[in-house]
């Protein structure tokens, strides 16, 4: 119900008569599941709509008893009964995604609703969903704690001759049977020369002694997502992997405590990145530090350069820098951390020294 509030406040700020909403991860803030497609309405006299087709009709249900939606099952299509419905509310003014929506979308809503006057929600519904209440926390936190434990049981399998495909395809098998309703995205796990590669992709390479293995995971809990990064050794490191191995870690320990509310997001960048340029190191630095996590794996500020946000209480957001040499090796590590009224939590648990299998 508090959600579907937020949204009848972002109608009465925008002078409008309703909402709607057809972006999953939206949909997901109100009704409490992903549905791959549906339309929830919410109307200014707090009438709350749930159109879905009859794969979610019993599962809709079920969830509006929590939500407080009104589950009404299309026998058209979803366009006639929002004509219906916006006819039926006296509506003129309606508040649609702009950011998400298809164009065709957009073509069907606008040539139906012609009548209507389309107001752009720009990005008020995704700060209401940045900041992150208790209950979205504890699920982010069941999430993570899914993801530490599979890869500490995943580190059992770790070992010279396996390849990054099989090592992959493991970590997600252990991440479902540990709880995870499904990854938060394509797991990364590289070794060797394919760490260089912020986003490599597990290739039929074999893991060999003296490589860093780069492990960039998530699992999902009831919609909400977790994200983790560790690089450990195998076999052996040298002294050069040591020596950037603990630049890196030096760099995300500055972000992390560089986290707290009312500070830019660039300077949270910033932070971590003097580190590294202290060393020279910062032109291997080649993503920003960090993105928000919740029902979307990237949602909501991000710590870069360019960013113009500045951090809030109850956004969630990871922080990993990292270093890549080209064709030679990459180190990333990465948290999740929550920002709170004193400065932040860091939800990831696992020992960040660097492991050397």
């Amino acid at each position: 119900m508090k959600n579907i509030e937020k949204c009848i406040n972002i109608i009465n700020q925008l002078g409008a008569d309703a909402l709607i909403l057809c972006d999953e991860a939206n949909m997901h803030y109100i009704c409490g599941f992903s549905p791959s497609e549906g339309r929830i309405l919410i109307t200014k006299d707090a009438k709350a709509y749930h159109l879905v087709d009859s794969r979610y009709t019993e599962t809709a249900r079920n969830h509006s008893k929590a939500t407080g939606l009104e589950v009404i099952e299309i026998d058209k299509t979803f366009i006639d009964l929002i004509k219906q419905l916006t006819e039926k509310h006296s509506v003129k003014s309606l508040v649609f995604e702009d950011e998400t929506i298809s164009y065709s979308a957009y073509e069907k809503l606008s040539g139906e609703l012609s009548n209507v006057e389309l107001i752009k929600l720009g990005d008020k519904l995704m700060r209401e969903r940045n900041r992150k209440g208790p209950e979205e926390i504890e699920l982010l936190k069941k999430a993570n704690s899914i993801a530490e434990k599979s890869f500490l049981e995943l580190l059992n399998y770790v070992e010279e001759g396996k390849t990054e495909k099989e090592l992959a395809a493991q970590f997600e098998y252990i991440m479902a049977k540990n709880g995870s309703d499904g990854i938060s995205f394509d797991t990364i796990l590289v070794s060797g020369e394919n760490t260089s590669m912020p986003h490599g992709v597990p290739t039929d390479r074999k893991l060999k002694k003296g490589d860093f293995v780069l492990f960039d995971f998530g699992a999902t809990y009831k919609g909400y997502h977790s994200d983790m990064t560790r690089t450990v050794a195998l076999g052996s490191a040298d002294e050069e992997m040591k020596e950037l191995y603990e630049l890196v870690l030096k760099a995300q320990s500055a972000g992390i405590k560089a986290l707290k509310p009312g500070i830019p997001c660039k300077d949270v960048y910033k932070a971590s990145y003097d580190v590294l340029e202290e060393k020279k190191m910062a032109q291997y630095f080649r993503h920003g530090l960090g993105h928000g996590v919740g029902i979307e794996i990237h949602e909501g500020f991000n710590a870069s350069p360019r960013s113009s946000d500045t951090y809030e209480i109850g956004n969630v957001t990871s922080i990993e820098p990292g270093i890549y040499l080209p064709d030679k090796y990459g180190i990333r590590i990465e948290d999740v951390c929550i920002v709170t009224e004193n400065g932040n939590e860091n939800i990831s648990t696992i020992e960040k020294k660097l492991v050397i299998l």
